[in-house]
């Protein structure tokens, strides 16, 4: 009797590794299935109310799990096959990693009986990807439940990241107790009373300061405390690509964008002290540090390679922190007068000037905005890397955080369309706007079938130069001949149509307003191909990089 009584309390490890994504906030496992242990966790998935999405690239199905864990703090999950498959997965694993997501990545794996003829598909795989991981198991002993919380915990704790499982098809069907699953990462502590009460009085004695706020502010307890913090000061905003949103963009103390380059530094030039509020050393480019103005840094964790050595570091519940150094009263001498012009300043440099004809990439993301306001829609916007990126962080609107995803740590193409078709899932009534370029679409173009089949409410936008338009850039700069970065430009219109959603091609604005009135207004994916004119994206990247 006890034993049959004790077998009720028990369930298969792929079981309690679904119910841990769950109670983490899981709602879909993404992925491209092998015939071993990701079969077990789609059925136990299925079990469990969970939902399966099959994609057509493991490393897409990463950045869409990636996504999801971003846009509410759950744990994103997706399953590869074994060798090719985990292998194809890697440049998501670097994703999250540097984008700081936090997803659990189960590739099947090779049995010890396997492994004995370990030739066929069969590499190191726990080596592959240990330089991103922040933790790897096999679940293949009866400690696999406490792993399983163990693994959950280190993806949830600042600096999230991926983990990695290796699992077989025998150890997934092994047997565990059914014990209560970890929920959430551990309660961050305070910062330091010390550190707290140096940091009020730094920005006691400060008149002219600047706050920067990175990825790491877009957590809601945080967002709300870093605008209370900016309007307690009376001083100007920016943020990284990441962190845009956490200040609305018409907010009277935004100014723009902060990359560590050359458009902020009108504004952070005039400071007598820079407040970085959550700001990862991962979302600046690779450019010295340009300031010798002290600078406060508060944040979760001290990040142990940084591009300037802070006047004070103060590391915690960043919420908390930031709260705790907000002051009562301010000796700020800026003036709402002086944000206004720095941020139309900023603006108008980001500008884009281009020398030929047809539609620029400031007009097409602008057109967007504008058509989705007057359909009373409010959509949220991904972002592929590529040289359209500039145009589509400084003009998209936000006013919320994620109300824009883009990879900034990595900086990878082919980003945007699974990042869009994440969020349409998310939030099935919320539509998502992918802005890609024809490069990075080119990278993913097979999950404009994951966006059909899944009914997801995405419109993607193409800026199609016919170049990967970045380097063609930087290859002009030094002077070389034209070499292979440019081709003739795809009909991905007909791709879209092809796969099953709806597709338009545009060259004129007339053209591009009919279409996205008919892309906003349909049910399931659309497709905007826009041949665009390349010519103003150097003198852009100057302003904006320097």
């Amino acid at each position: 009797m006890g034993g049959r009584r004790s077998n009720k309390n028990r369930i298969t490890v792929a079981t309690a590794l679904v119910r841990a994504a769950k109670a983490n906030g899981a709602k879909r496992l993404f992925g491209l299935p092998g015939g071993g242990s990701s079969l077990d966790l789609i059925e136990a998935a299925r079990r469990e109310g969970l939902d399966f999405v099959l994609t057509r690239h493991e490393c897409a199905a990463v950045f869409m799990a990636a996504a999801t864990s971003q846009l509410d703090g759950a744990l994103g999950v997706a399953l590869t096959t074994k060798g090719p498959g985990l292998a194809n997965a890697a440049n998501g694993a670097a994703q999250a990693a540097l984008d700081r997501c936090s997803v659990a990545i189960v590739s099947d794996g090779f049995s010890p009986k396997q492994r004995k003829y370990a030739t066929h598909q069969w590499f190191d795989q726990r080596a592959l990807l240990a330089p991103l991981v922040k933790g790897h198991s096999l679940l293949a002993d009866s400690r696999a439940a406490a792993e399983i919380d163990r693994l959950v915990a280190a993806a949830l704790t600042p600096r999230r990241g991926p983990v990695h499982i290796e699992l077989t098809g025998p150890a997934a069907r092994e047997s565990v107790y059914a014990a209560k699953p970890r929920a959430g990462a551990p309660r961050l502590a305070t910062a330091p009373r010390s550190a707290i009460e140096r940091a009020r009085a730094l920005i006691a004695r400060a008149k002219r300061p600047v706050v920067v706020a990175g990825l790491e502010a877009r957590e809601p307890a945080a967002a709300l405390a870093v605008r209370k913090l900016v309007a307690a000061l009376g001083c100007p905003a920016l943020v990284t690509y990441q962190a845009k949103g956490v200040f609305a963009d018409a907010a009277p103390h935004t100014v723009g964008i902060f990359t560590g380059g050359l458009a902020e530094q009108a504004t952070v030039k005039q400071a007598d002290l820079i407040v970085l509020a959550g700001l990862d050393p991962v979302e600046l480019i690779l450019q010295p540090w340009p300031y010798a103005i002290p600078v406060l840094d508060l944040g979760y964790t001290k990040h142990p390679v940084h591009y300037v050595k802070p006047r004070l570091g103060v590391y915690g519940d960043l919420a908390r922190s930031l709260a705790a150094v907000r002051p009562a009263t301010s000796r700020n001498t800026w003036t709402g007068a002086e944000i206004r012009r720095l941020r139309e300043d900023l603006r108008a440099s980001l500008a884009y000037r281009g020398k030929g004809g047809g539609l620029t990439p400031q007009q097409v993301v602008e057109e967007a905005a504008q058509a989705a306001r007057k359909l009373m829609l409010w959509p949220r916007a991904t972002v592929d890397a590529g040289a359209h990126m500039f145009s589509a962080t400084a003009f998209w609107p936000c006013t919320r955080p994620h109300d824009l995803l883009i990879s900034n740590g990595l900086a990878t193409m082919g980003y945007a369309l699974p990042a869009a078709i994440a969020s349409a899932l998310h939030e099935p009534m919320r539509t998502a706007v992918a802005f890609t370029g024809d490069g990075g679409l080119m990278m993913c173009l097979g999950e404009l079938a994951t966006a059909a089949q899944e009914r997801a409410r995405v419109v993607v936008i193409v800026f199609n130069d016919g170049a990967l338009s970045l380097i063609d850039i930087k290859q002009q700069s030094r002077k070389l001949p034209v070499s292979g970065v440019r081709w003739r430009r795809p009909d991905f219109a007909a791709a879209m149509r092809g796969m099953g959603g709806r597709g338009f091609r545009v060259r004129t604005l007339a053209q591009y307003r009919r279409a996205l009135v008919k892309a906003f207004s349909g049910l399931g994916p659309a497709l905007i191909d826009v041949v665009v004119d390349p010519s103003g994206y150097q003198a852009q990247l100057a302003a904006m990089r320097g």
